[in-house]
């Protein structure tokens, strides 16, 4: 059977942002401090960046059609097995600290076609750059959120087994798309996680015949909108 995280409750603000200065200043949490200008600053450990050769995605009978694979291509394969290995040992990590972080947002601002994610990580920096990131619901709707659509367990202060398979270092980066769960494992740079909601997104909502961008933009005074393109590339990208 697998190993579930017990009842957790999302965290106020406010206390997050004072455990995560707090924290930072004991080895085991890494460094965070504020800086001269009253923003929050922090230390990811050795990786400093994302890492895209120990990305992978499992190749089950849908994204091996629905995904780009092969020469060219930024998706690298795994298989479930392999995947639900790694998710134990995430799980495993989280149990075993004296408390987690659980965030429960939104991406999308159509209500439409929004999309329930869950968060859960080992530091309160993590917890804090995705309660910026994503869109936070009022407590009428954490009160009725229920069930997430997407579920990142962030065990990255924990390196993943190199001698499993699909393992090229200490890190795993690890999305499910059947499952719709993605686990980190070996690396505490926080836009993991927004480049992996990223890419999700940019996996459903083309399925939902929405045109899926990588850019920014400003509304004009008379309702006119200007898009700014020119960022990094897609996580994964679709074969159609």
């Amino acid at each position: 059977r697998q190993r579930q995280l017990p009842q957790v409750h999302p965290c106020p603000l406010q206390p997050l942002a004072r455990r995560a200065v707090r924290a930072g200043h004991q080895v085991r949490e890494g460094v965070v401090f504020i800086t001269a200008t009253g923003a929050l600053a922090t230390l990811s450990g050795a990786k400093t960046g994302r890492s895209p050769r120990d990305k992978r995605i499992v190749k089950d009978e849908a994204a091996a059609q629905e995904l780009w694979w092969g020469k060219g291509s930024p998706n690298i394969e795994m298989d479930e097995h392999t995947f639900l290995t790694n998710r134990e040992r995430a799980v495993d990590y989280l149990n075993s600290l004296d408390k987690v972080y659980v965030n429960d947002q939104f991406l999308n601002w159509d209500p439409e076609n929004r999309i329930k994610v869950r968060i859960i990580s080992a530091r309160a920096y993590h917890s804090l750059f995705m309660h910026n990131m994503c869109i936070r619901p009022t407590e009428e709707e954490l009160e009725s959120f229920g069930t997430p659509d997407f579920t990142i367990y962030n065990a990255g202060k924990f390196p993943c087994n190199r001698y499993t398979h699909y393992m090229t270092s200490s890190t795993s980066v690890d999305i499910n798309l059947g499952r719709r769960e993605m686990v980190i494992l070996g690396t505490q740079y926080a836009g993991e996680m927004k480049k992996g909601l990223f890419g999700v997104m940019h996996y459903l909502m083309p399925k939902r015949r929405i045109l899926s961008l990588h850019s920014g933009c400003n509304m004009g005074r008379d309702g006119d909108v200007a898009l700014f393109f020119g960022l990094s590339g897609t996580t994964f990208v679709n074969g159609t």
